[in-house]
């Protein structure tokens, strides 16, 4: 049982981090993809301009 225990805080903090990290990212990526749609309609009517 002790050694079940020392396996599950060794293993399930990393977890918990990874976890906390992608939920944190998954925000920011998406804010990204909504960066790089806009930059792209932003060139395409710069070059129906010229």
């Amino acid at each position: 049982m002790e050694e079940l225990l020392k396996n599950i805080a060794n293993v399930g903090f990393p977890i918990a981090v990874a976890a906390y990290l992608l939920v944190r990212i998954e925000n920011r990526l998406d804010n990204l993809s909504v960066s790089i749609g806009e930059l792209a309609r932003a060139v395409s009517e710069m070059r129906e301009e010229i």
